[in-house]
């Protein structure tokens, strides 16, 4: 006999509340929630399927499995063809009194006012299911839910890109994707077809210098920049037209792995980055951003040596600083992943009066692709009315059905102007010269006149100096990783007359560079490619450096702190270590060889955080080592602990302990040097310091 179920028979109404993002929330009105169809019907029985007796065959009249099973089978979209692997959080924008000067955005006008926002933090070239942790372009995309209107600030963690014009975007993508005939690698550069494509394209060899620096292996979302890439413009109440950049930069300061690190990073969390990001929000440190502003007019942009409608090209912060408007904070991450991550869409053409593009070909090809593509992974035009996408601010229009539309217009007229809609003396929604989107009328008409071309201005030819203005900014322990970077990715590839024309591109940025990539490869250095300008030296610029750069300033805040214990651990200086970590800003995370915690001298349990030999010291940026004799003299005999040692000493953090750890240092081969300390003040000085790279060439042979 098949088993009896009891099902309460009493209808519970239901009520449509809304969230705090704007989104809508369907619950039970009583206490105890029933499970439904998708119409509402209330389920007596979600075990089993309806059969013609208890051993008899399923029948096709089961509405409820039927809708259950054929919602499975349709619960997955089609992921991004770029940036799918992303993670996102809610927060809010407030404008500092400097940005009305730029813009009448009604975003930039009131410091009091606070703007919605939202933030997808993304890789690049890997699927959704890869990991947070390549080297890869990491994407930056902000959606601000304005009073005007969504406006969507769609950029990278790199102010530059890989193309001049978007008719080569497909090209690029599919030379970094998996290889066609092969289906790997997955969310890497390091293989033929990307090397390939970038030895034949010179135009990329400025973004390869900023893919191959440490920019691409961001110790977090929090310690990472973002920028826009293109020059837009910004309109002022006066109809006044500002050329800017944008930039964000993170309260938390720049900060980012090494690559052994990020290896070992990716193996022991694949989702460490969007771990950090929501622990953080959980514990109250929301990550921060202040947005800047490079501004300059026409006749600054006609002076620069560069053309400013090129993405390949940076305007130094040195020649125009950056000006500060306003700052973003993230304190609440999403209640669904795939409701609001996953279906979020942004769109670089959906913008508020006060903003403008301008003529990058890049800018103008994604004005068309972003909005194109939303068709294809989200099911129909009306994406937009899911709430995750949906405007804060009023919607009129006359479009009109499509699927999965969610609206319910009223009237018999769908179309404008009408006189048939009327509600009192007004006839539904017209235009609004005075408060509507105006787009800016360039005072320079020439070059939108001319001839009908397929070709690149002169003034877009240089694709060296800036490439070999980035590398020599750059402190000598990034130029290191950059080299071997490349060292690394063009021993992937198999085909060696592409490692050859990478070469003889390279020696255009800085034939220094080519000699240690091709030592480094046991190749000789060829002859250089021909160029399409003069390669020239610039002055350099001491803002694009992580290592002793603008945001390199030693602070505790926001960064974790292992403490590594064991039977015998020290209870008091354990105490006393937290809780000067906690007063510093930063975040003490206690180690054990066991969950349960470690038997303190005193006789006491105290329970750990973590378990050594889940949680590698990639996890931390410092540790501490509160450990007895008798601790130290076990932990040596334990490879976690030895490797939790080692790692942290290899990938340059400071590391803490107390006398009685020696040997468990001297087993992780620690040699002493300044990031070496007892625990008092000392320690908590090295541990805000960020990397000691002077022990980074006693450790590994570097390009």
């Amino acid at each position: 006999m098949p088993e009896e179920i009891s099902v309460a028979t009493d209808p519970t109404p239901y009520e449509t509340t809304t969230g705090p993002g704007g989104e809508l929330h369907q619950q039970t009105t009583a206490d105890g929630a029933h499970l439904t169809t998708n119409q509402g019907i209330v389920i007596a029985d979600n075990q089993n399927s309806l059969k013609a007796g208890a051993r008899g065959p399923t029948l096709l009249e089961d509405f409820i499995l039927r809708e259950k099973i054929f919602h499975f089978d349709h619960e997955r979209i089609p992921e991004r063809v770029v940036h799918a692997r992303g993670t996102g959080a809610h927060g809010y924008f407030e404008p500092y009194p400097a940005a009305a000067h730029y813009s009448k955005a009604a975003l930039f006008q009131d410091p009091s006012v606070q703007t919605p926002v939202f933030v997808r933090f993304s890789t690049v070239a890997g699927g959704a299911g890869s990991v947070d942790t390549p080297r890869d372009v990491r994407g930056f995309a902000v959606k601000f839910y304005t009073s005007e209107g969504i406006w969507d600030f769609v950029g990278n963690n790199i102010p530059v890109f890989f193309i001049q014009d978007a008719i080569k975007f497909p090209d690029l993508v599919h030379a970094v994707k998996m290889e066609a005939d092969k289906g790997y690698p997955q969310a890497a550069s390091a293989h033929d077809t990307f090397w390939d494509w970038i030895g034949l394209m010179p135009e990329a060899m400025h973004m390869v210098m900023w893919q191959m620096s440490d920019r691409t292996l961001p110790r977090s979302f929090a310690t990472m920049q973002g920028f826009g890439i293109h020059t837009f413009r910004l309109i002022d109440a006066d109809g006044q037209n500002t050329f800017v950049k944008f930039h964000w930069k993170p309260k938390a300061g720049l900060q980012s792995q090494i690559w052994d690190e990020a290896v070992k990073t990716a193996g022991a969390d694949p989702d460490f980055q969007r771990r950090d990001l929501f622990e953080r929000i959980d514990r109250g440190d929301y990550p921060e951003w202040e947005l800047g502003v490079q501004a300059f007019d026409e006749e600054t942009a006609n002076g620069f040596d560069f053309d400013v409608l090129d993405s390949t090209k940076i305007i130094p912060e040195e020649i125009v600083p950056v000006t500060p408007i306003g700052r973003m904070v993230l304190d609440r991450y999403p209640d669904n992943f795939f409701a609001e991550t996953e279906q979020v869409a942004f769109c670089p053409g959906n913008i508020v009066p006060g903003i403008d593009f301008t003529n990058d070909p890049l800018l103008q090809g994604r004005l068309f692709s972003y909005l194109d593509t939303q068709l294809k992974r989200l099911g129909s035009t009306n994406f937009h009315q899911l709430p995750i996408n949906a405007s804060r601010s009023p919607v009129n229009n006359f479009q009109r059905d499509g699927h999965m539309q969610r609206n319910v217009p009223k009237g018999r007229a769908n179309y404008e102007p009408n006189s048939l809609n009327r509600i009192g003396e007004e006839a539904g929604p017209r235009e609004c010269p005075v408060r509507g989107y105006s787009t800016y009328v360039a005072q320079d008409v020439g070059a939108e006149q001319g001839d009908k071309l397929r070709m690149r201005p002169e003034s877009f030819a240089d694709h060296y100096s800036q490439a070999r203005l980035f590398f020599r900014s750059l402190d000598k322990a990034e130029q290191a990783h950059l080299a071997s970077a490349l060292v690394f990715e063009l021993s992937k590839v198999g085909v060696e007359h592409v490692r050859v024309q990478v070469l003889a591109n390279l020696i255009n940025v800085d034939p220094e560079l080519a000699g240690r990539v091709a030592d480094g490869l046991n190749m000789d250095v060829p002859p250089a490619s021909p160029t399409a300008a003069p390669v020239r030296d610039l002055d350099l610029s001491p803002a694009v450096r992580i290592i002793n750069g603008p945001l390199d300033e030693p602070t505790l805040e926001g960064r974790a702190v292992g403490i590594l214990i064991a039977d015998g651990s020290d209870g008091d200086a354990i105490e006393a270590l937290t809780s000067k970590i906690g007063d510093a800003g930063g975040k003490p995370i206690l180690i054990a060889p066991k969950v349960g915690g470690a038997k303190l001298k005193d006789g006491s349990l105290l329970k750990a955080d973590a378990q050594l030999a889940g949680f590698p010291s990639v996890f931390v940026d410092s540790i501490a080592l509160i450990l007895s004799e008798e601790g130290a003299s076990m932990l040596a005999k334990e490879a976690a602990a030895v490797q939790f040692v080692m790692d942290a000493f290899g990938h340059l953090k400071a590391i803490g302990a107390t006398e009685a750890a020696q040997p468990l240092l001297d087993k992780a081969g620690v040699e002493k040097d300044e990031g070496i300390t007892d625990l008092g003040d000392r320690f908590l000085a090295a541990a805000g310091s960020r990397r000691y790279f002077d022990r980074e060439p006693s450790l590994r042979m570097l390009a």
